[in-house]
């Protein structure tokens, strides 16, 4: 493109030196117009080219003048020195043009190198404001996850006092009654629910105290997947019926051999259930679905809800975060935990029903040690 400015440019010039050389000597006003526009050429040469550019349509400039100069050969000396003048003043014009357009180029470029460097120092600040603003919210998380550990503290006593007490008493009851006891079920229900719930304390302690659940108390006992889920919604077939939610549960064959460990996960399907019952609408729909994969097990859990929005899918595993009124917001987190900590993971999408689905994937070797029970399974959608 600066080819082909510049070849328009010499053109121009050619054009000038042709008119002064076609138009008589006698028509002096045409001469002294041809004379000033020669002037367009050199100065737009300097402006777009520099001090070479403008020196160099001035020496073409003053070659295509020569043809006018030579029609006061003869002529007194100073009409002669004068159109001689012109020539130097096209030198001089190219010149003085070329270098104030270099230095407004300079500083044009001075300008955009400063422009881009306070871009970058934006961009700079910008990035720090953030970190800034992540670590502030990381303090605030911090200084609640202190708070809960004075709280933890000081509840601690007052839960496992009572929770002990329910313990004795369900250990007794259970004494009464024989195994072919119709009621036999539910004090051990009661009692395993007890002891759940004083791991749950320690679960809130240890969270409190390290943010995050850790494996090193195992649990007593591993048990199949199936049968963990079937506990948690035998639990929970009073809330499923005060909504007249419709449960439907499939693919327990498949993971019948597959053992968990039984309380953790109790408590991880308890919350992941307990949610889809608040979302779901009355006489909506629930299904749990367990899968079988080359890495492990996926438990699938959805409800026909208002589901989840995207920008709360991974805020809502944030510790103290609740869309419920009055909810302490640790239940999904403390899940996830649990879950991660056995090699698995917990995930949230929107479910085919509309709802949300949460996802529980477990890895065949990080449910719990291959451990044989003797507990039958039965089928909780006959309860419901």
């Amino acid at each position: 493109m600066r080819k082909i400015l510049f070849g328009i440019l010499v053109l121009v010039v050619i054009g000038i030196g042709l008119l002064h050389y076609t138009t008589p000597g006698y028509m002096i006003f045409y001469h002294d117009m041809f004379r000033r526009l020669s002037y367009f050429p050199i100065v737009l040469g300097a402006i777009w080219f520099g001090v070479w550019g403008g020196l160099a349509l001035a020496v073409l400039s003053s070659i295509a003048f020569i043809p006018h100069i030579l029609i006061y050969i003869g002529q007194e000396t100073g009409t002669y020195l004068g159109e001689i003048t012109e020539i130097v003043l096209y030198l001089a014009a190219g010149t003085v043009t070329g270098i104030i357009a270099g230095r407004e180029s300079l500083l044009r470029q001075r300008y955009k190198e400063l422009s881009e460097k306070l871009e970058r120092s934006y961009d700079k600040l910008h990035r720090e404001t953030q970190l800034l603003l992540e670590v502030e919210e990381q303090l605030g998380a911090a200084q609640k996850l202190s708070a809960l550990g004075q709280l933890s503290a000081s509840l601690a006593h007052e839960i496992k006092n009572p929770l002990s007490s329910i313990k004795g008493t369900a250990e007794i009851l259970l004494d009464e009654f024989p195994k072919d006891h119709p009621k036999r079920e539910f004090v051990e229900i009661l009692l395993k629910e007890t002891t759940r719930l004083n791991n749950t304390v320690e679960e809130v302690l240890q969270f409190s105290r390290q943010g995050m659940p850790g494996r090193e108390k195992e649990d007593a006992e591993s048990e199949p997947l199936p049968q963990v889920i079937d506990r948690v919604t035998s639990l929970l077939a009073s809330q499923l019926r005060k909504k007249s939610i419709t449960l439907t549960v499939s693919g327990w064959e498949e993971a019948k051999a597959f053992l968990v460990a039984g309380q953790k996960l109790s408590q991880v399907f308890l919350n992941i259930i307990l949610n889809a019952i608040d979302a779901a609408p009355p006489k909506g729909e629930i299904k749990i679905e367990t899968m079988k994969h080359a890495a492990g097990y996926t438990v699938t859990v959805q409800d026909n809800g208002s589901g989840i929005p995207e920008q709360l899918k991974e805020k809502i595993f944030d510790p103290f975060y609740s869309t419920k009124e009055g909810g302490t917001g640790l239940g999904l987190s403390i899940s996830r935990k649990i879950v991660e900590s056995y090699g698995g993971s917990l995930q949230v999408t929107d479910a085919e029903t509309g709802g949300a689905c949460f996802t529980v994937f477990l890895p065949e070797s990080g449910g719990a040690p291959k451990k044989q029970t003797g507990n039958e399974f039965k089928n909780i959608e006959g309860n419901l």
